[in-house]
C-alpha cells in the first residue's frame, strides 16, 4: 500500500518568527505512518517517545530571558506525532514571549501538545545543570567491533536470524536474555533525506539471536527513509516477527537537530519511562 505521507513544514523554507504560535505545530496521525510501513494492525509493544529540547526560553514579567531545558514523553497509544521542524518552529515562539512563571509556561506546554499529540503529554523544564541531565552509557553488550563484511544498505529483514542449532544447544539453556546496543545506527528522514544519527539498545528474551546478522540488518537501515518513531517500530515488528522472542525491547537514542532530540522506546511489556542521556545526545 501507498501512503503519501503529509509532513508540513519539513523540507521547505520556514521563518523562526518570534511569538507564541501553537498553530504552527504540525501534527501527523501514527496511523499514516505505520501504514506506509505495513505495520498498522500491529499491537505488540507499549512505550513512549521522549522529546528533549535544549534551546528553550522565554521572559519573564521583567522581560529578562530564562532559560531551561525541555523534557516531554508522549505515550506511544497517542493519536499522533508531531513533525519535528514544526516542533522546532513552536517551541522558537516562546523565547521572545512573556510568562509570568514556570508553571504558566508548563500549563501551556502541556495544553498544546496534549491537543497535538493526541494525548496527555509529560512536561517538565530543568535547569541545564540539572543532574538528570548528566550523561551516562547504554547498558549490555555491545556490537559495533564484531569483525564483519557488511555490502548493504538497505532495509533487510532477511539479514535477521537466530543462532544455529549447534550455537543455541551450546547454550544450554533454550531461552536467553540479553542487550545488545550499537552507536553505529544511521537512517534517512523521509523528506529531506539528512543523515539521522542514533545509537540503539536491543533487549530480549528468548532463542540467542545471531548478532552478526543483527549488525548487519541495523547497518540496513543505512539508506532508509522514515521517521524515528517509524523506523523504531519497524525495528521492533522484523524483530518480533522473524525471531519469535518471549519479550523484546528496542530503544533509539537519536541525536539531536535544531535542539532537539528524540528518543523512542517499545516494548512487548510496560517499563518505567527512560530518561537517560548519552553522551551524543
Amino acid at each position: 500500500m501507498t501512503v503519501d505521507l503529509h509532513t508540513g513544514p519539513l523540507g521547505e523554507s520556514a521563518e523562526y518568527a518570534d511569538g507564541y504560535a501553537p498553530e504552527r505545530l504540525f501534527p501527523m496521525p501514527r496511523q499514516e505512518g505505520r501504514e506506509a510501513v505495513s505495520l498498522s494492525d500491529f499491537d505488540e509493544w507499549s512505550g513512549q517517545d521522549v522529546w528533549t529540547g535544549y534551546e528553550f526560553s522565554w521572559l519573564n514579567e521583567k522581560g529578562k530571558p530564562v532559560v531551561a531545558v525541555l523534557r516531554l514523553t508522549v505515550d506511544a497509544a497517542s493519536t499522533h506525532i508531531v513533525e519535528s521542524k514544526s516542533m522546532k518552529l513552536y517551541l522558537n515562539g516562546y523565547a521572545q514571549t512573556t510568562f509570568a512563571s514556570k508553571q504558566q509556561v508548563s500549563e501551556r506546554l502541556g495544553t498544546d501538545l496534549g491537543d497535538a499529540f493526541g494525548a496527555v503529554v509529560t512536561i517538565e523544564l530543568m535547569d541545564p545543570a540539572d543532574v538528570a541531565l548528566q550523561v551516562v552509557d547504554l547498558d549490555g553488550q555491545c556490537l559495533d567491533e564484531l569483525d564483519v563484511a557488511i555490502d548493504e544498505y538497505r532495509r533487510n529483514p532477511a539479514l535477521l536470524k537466530l543462532k544455529s542449532a549447534v550455537d543455541q544447544a551450546s547454550l544450554g539453556d533454550p531461552a536467553v536474555s540479553e542487550v545488545l546496543t550499537s552507536h553505529l545506527f544511521r537512517s534517512l528522514c523521509p523528506v529531506t533525506a539528512q543523515p539521522d544519527w542514533a545509537s540503539l539498545s536491543i533487549g530480549y528474551t528468548g532463542k540467542a539471536i545471531d548478532h552478526e546478522g543483527l549488525l548487519k540488518y541495523l547497518v540496513s537501515y543505512r539508506g532508509h527513509q522514515a521517521f524515528h518513531e517509524t523506523t523504531i517500530e519497524r525495528i521492533y515488528g522484523d524483530i518480533w516477527r522473524i525471531c519469535e522472542p518471549q519479550s523484546l525491547v528496542v530503544s533509539g537514542r537519536f541525536l539531536r537537530r535544531g535542539g532537539l532530540d528524540i528518543s523512542p522506546t517499545r516494548s512487548s511489556v510496560p517499563l518505567p519511562v527512560d530518561h537517560r542521556r548519552l553522551s551524543r545526545q
